[in-house]
């Protein structure tokens, strides 16, 4: 699991946008209970950001050098399904 989780030198930036209560946040809000802490641990310096407002659909942002920025939607994905869909968006560029 710890592998997954050391991010692309480029990746400036990691910020989940998700509801604190809808059932539709509910695997997203699993999946940071359960992997924040290594990624925190292996990635110090990058700021990963979480941000509840109610009634949202989960997203996670990337933001990399010179501004360049991915979004990928997580509704309807199960913990594992994010966790890959995290894995992918931090080692890409």
């Amino acid at each position: 699991m710890s592998g997954k989780y050391v991010f692309s030198s480029t990746l400036k930036e990691l910020r989940f946008a998700l509801c604190q209560t809808s059932s539709h946040s509910a695997a997203a809000r699993q999946f940071l209970q359960r992997a924040y802490p290594t990624m925190k641990h292996h990635n110090p310096h990058t700021p990963i950001m979480i941000r509840e407002a109610l009634d949202i659909e989960p997203k996670v942002y990337a933001r990399y050098e010179f501004g360049k920025e991915k979004m990928l939607p997580l509704k309807g994905l199960d913990d594992k399904s994010i966790e890959s869909k995290i894995t992918e968006l931090v080692k890409s560029s």
